[in-house]
Order: structure tokens, then C-alpha cells, then sequence
């Protein structure tokens, strides 16, 4: 499989799968510790847009 195929075929996957396969690509670098807090990073954003995006949703079914 090349990475224009692979590249392909990411947006078809579910978030988890993409989550997964980024934490995959993570680990297989040299510098995985530096990667890891990244990854810890992104993921502490995702979790302040997701509690934002629950509030807006909130705020229009007022």
C-alpha cells in the first residue's frame, strides 16, 4: 500500500482509528517521548474544544 493510498483512506476512518493510528506512527519514532507529550497536549485540547462545543450546543437549545 503506498501513502497516497493510505492517505486516502484516513478520512474514511472513525475518529478512534485515526486516534489510534496517530498514537501507532508516535511510537515508532526515535524521539517518542517528545512525541507522547504532544500527543498528551493534542489530546487535552481536543477535550477543551469537545466541553466547548457540549456548551454551544447547549447554549442553542435555549
Amino acid at each position: 500500500m503506498s501513502k497516497a493510498d493510505i492517505a486516502a483512506e484516513i478520512p474514511r476512518l472513525s475518529h478512534q482509528e485515526r486516534r489510534d493510528l496517530v498514537r501507532l506512527i508516535f511510537e515508532a519514532e526515535q524521539d517518542a517521548a517528545t512525541l507522547a507529550e504532544c500527543e498528551r497536549l493534542a489530546l487535552e485540547r481536543f477535550q477543551m474544544l469537545d466541553a466547548m462545543e457540549a456548551q454551544d450546543e447547549q447554549a442553542a437549545a435555549r
